[in-house]
């Protein structure tokens, strides 16, 4: 009775992750402005959808948004061009850039569908405009390459994966593999963000070297325990400004061939 019991859970186990499996080869489809093969299970008006009823939320839980008209201006401004002179322009998505209040919380982040957000903490340690430009390239990166809809997509396949290995005891391992499998590819977004940012930045008239500048900010304001670069959603500060280099020579030759 338990052999044949254990081959019922096997067989449920198997049935459930060629569901899973199946599910994400079908959403699978080239993004057209980076063409990179993603799983992908929003539409862009439901990204959108999802940014724009998350974002009062987001501000309130830093303060609101900041209160310096001329800042905000200066953060539009350097948006919109970014926007306006890249591929940027021709995807479906709604930018808006918003300065937070938070004087602590170095940071900034993107919201599926445009919605693009820059602490006060972090913007006031900027030190020039080029640098503002490679924080909010980085930013729009984010949402022209999907990935929080991807990371939305990828957590449901291995949350489906976990409940099907919990047939044969081992949801617990099923679980933190998918952890570390989507930490992963955490990293490999910012890396991808850190590329677009560049070629946001270049495109736009703007210094792409001052996103090496971030980069140095990043770090100084990590400290020295810092977490761990695989136990992180993001690169380490040296491993980015590596490939920072690296993107910055490729797009110039390109440009110039």
């Amino acid at each position: 009775m338990r052999r044949g019991n254990f081959k019922v859970r096997i067989f449920i186990f198997i049935a459930i992750a060629a569901f899973a499996y199946l599910r994400k080869c079908s959403q699978e489809e080239i993004n057209p402005y980076t063409g990179k093969k993603q799983a992908i299970s929003l539409s862009p008006q439901e990204e959108i959808a999802i940014g724009l009823q998350s974002a009062p939320g987001m501000a309130q839980q830093h303060g609101g948004l900041h209160p310096n008209n001329e800042y905000q201006a200066l953060v539009d401004n350097i948006g919109n061009k970014l926007v306006n002179r890249s591929v940027a322009k021709e995807t479906p998505y709604k930018y808006e850039f918003h300065l937070l209040a938070d004087p602590n919380t170095i940071n900034a982040f993107a919201l599926p569908g445009g919605q693009i957000f820059i602490t006060y903490a972090l913007f006031s340690r900027l030190e020039n405009q080029d640098q503002l430009a490679g924080v909010l390239g980085h930013e729009i990166g984010h949402v022209l390459g999907k990935h929080s809809n991807e990371r939305i997509t990828n957590a449901n396949f291995w949350k489906v994966l976990a409940m099907g290995s919990s047939a044969i005891d081992m949801g617990g391992i099923a679980q933190q593999y998918g952890q570390g499998q989507l930490l992963k590819n955490g990293r490999g977004d910012e890396l991808e963000s850190d590329e677009l940012g560049v070629q946001f930045m270049i495109e736009a008239g703007y210094n792409p070297e001052e996103m090496i500048g971030v980069m140095q900010i990043l770090k100084a304001a990590a400290g020295p325990n810092r977490v761990p670069e695989f136990q992180s959603t993001h690169p380490d500060p040296e491993n980015r400004i590596e490939k920072i280099r690296e993107a910055i020579k490729n797009y110039k030759y390109k440009k110039a061939s």
